[in-house]
């Protein structure tokens, strides 16, 4: 884990690179991984939240709107639990959005049982219909929020994906009638 130290004159040395480093380089190392620390060099004071909170400042000041004023305003509304906040806030749309690609994975899967599908046809189908998954690695904390804010689906999207369920759900019911009434 890199130690950043800042000194009296707000200049940053990263202690292992041995070189003295901007926000940017911090923000660079953060999105590679690296688990940063940021500690005040004459008081041992620990400053990684508030080092991290400027970057995200900078960032906004440099791409004019990073953050959706929602996310941000949620933010100062959650006062001192705001990375709890934060994480239930944005778990929600990924349960989802989760919850529906087992579901279309479980239907796809009841037709290629049925033989309406083939299998190669199945998986084709899976890999359109859902988005691939964000979670796929563990990430960090840091690549976690990052990566969901980023790929937050809007409510569209969602539509989008309720929309081809319900498709699919017409479908296997009446896949399922079919072989009922074929069997009787």
């Amino acid at each position: 884990m890199p130690v950043i130290k800042r000194y009296p004159n707000r200049k940053l040395y990263d202690t292992e690179a041995k070189q003295y480093v901007s926000l940017e380089a911090i923000a660079d190392l953060v999105r590679q991984g690296a688990e940063v620390r940021v500690i005040d060099h004459a008081t041992g004071e620990e400053l990684t939240t508030l080092i991290l909170t400027q970057i995200i400042v900078e960032q906004e000041k440099a791409r004019s709107g990073f953050l959706p004023a929602a996310v941000l305003t949620g933010l100062v509304r959650a006062g001192g639990n705001t990375l709890t906040t934060l994480r239930r806030g944005l778990a929600a749309p990924l349960d989802l959005l989760r919850g529906i690609d087992e579901e279309i994975e479980r239907r796809v899967h009841q037709l290629i049982d049925l033989g309406e599908l083939a299998e190669d046809e199945g998986w084709r189908l899976i890999r359109k219909l859902t988005a691939p998954s964000a979670l796929a690695t563990p990430p960090t904390a840091n690549e976690w929020v990052v990566r969901t804010l980023r790929d937050l689906p809007t409510r569209q999207d969602v539509r989008a994906l309720s929309d081809a369920l319900d498709q699919l759900t017409v479908e296997v019911e009446a896949l399922a009638a079919r072989q009922r009434a074929a069997g009787q």
